[in-house]
This record gives C-alpha cells, structure tokens and sequence, in this order.
C-alpha cells in the first residue's frame, strides 16, 4: 500500500525552499527531476494553475544519469538569486544538460559563471540535494513526479486532483 512507504511526515515548507506563486493560493509541494519528461509536463500544467508551488530536488539517477548534475546546477543557480530561471531553463531543454549547456544557461542568465560552476560542484550544494531527496524518501516518494497537496502525497495527478486543485 502506498500510504505506508512514508516514514515521516512531509518536511514543513521553510526558508530553504525554493517556492513561487501568490501567497494566498493553495500550496503544492513538488519533488522532481530535471530530467524526467512527466516532471517538465506536471510543471508546465501547475504554471497554468494560480498555485503556490514549493520545489524538491529527487534526482533518480538510475534512470537519469544527469538529473544529478541538474539539480546541483539549479541549486548553485539559486545562490545567484536565479533557482526559478535555471529550473525553467532545465525542464524547457532536457536534452542539454551536460556541462557545456549547464554554462550557457548560467551565461545567459547573467550569472558569475565561475561562482556557478564552483558552486555546483561544491560540498554544500551536493549536500542540499542529497537532503531534499532524502526529505522526499522519508516522507514517501518513490519516483517522480510526485507532489503533495494537503499533505496527501500524489503521483501525476488526475482530473480528480486538477478539480481539487482548481477549487471544483
């Protein structure tokens, strides 16, 4: 049963998160990979919706042997003040994430593209992500995307969960 995979409660959303959307508007928190394509369509459909959305990086490596990288890129991204730039940036492009385009996106973006690559590369960055996606595990996430409403954990959701999410 799904229920039981989690082990702790979703980690209240905080001053680590990277959230956007109006104040007032219901929260979604979001675990995902830059490299998985139902990640880019589930953000692509939650820009559509007046919600505020909170991030978590859960990079499945297995599966997506750059999702790591990207993570760690939006994450330096952010200490520039650029997280929701470099992660549109990555989910509109999945196809370049290797190093080389991980730049370019810094440079197009106006950031100091040796601090951004310093950076991702570094302790603490690796460290952030590895606590996102273990906050993710604890609380029962196995693949991605995969978001909670309310609380409830929810895979890609249904016309179910786009009529709650829409106030229906």
């Amino acid at each position: 049963m799904a229920e039981s995979l989690g082990s702790a409660p979703l980690p209240p959303v905080g001053p680590g998160d990277h959230v956007r959307g109006p104040e007032d508007a219901r929260l979604v928190v979001v675990y995902g990979d830059y490299e998985c394509p139902y990640c880019a369509a589930l953000d692509l459909e939650l820009a559509r919706v007046p919600l505020r959305v909170a991030f978590r990086q859960f990079p499945v490596t297995s599966a997506h042997p750059r999702a790591q990288a990207a993570a760690c890129a939006a994450e330096a991204a952010a200490a520039q003040g650029a997280f929701w730039a470099m992660h549109d940036s990555l989910f509109a492009d999945q196809g370049r994430l290797e190093d080389p385009h991980l730049w370019a996106r810094a440079e197009s973006l106006g950031l100091d593209v040796a601090r951004f690559d310093a950076d991702r590369r570094s302790s603490a960055v690796a460290e952030a992500v590895r606590a996102q996606f273990r906050s993710g595990v604890r609380a029962g996430v196995a693949t991605t995307p995969t978001m909670f409403v309310d609380g409830e954990r929810h895979g890609r959701p249904d016309e179910n969960l786009w009529a709650r999410l829409l106030g229906a």
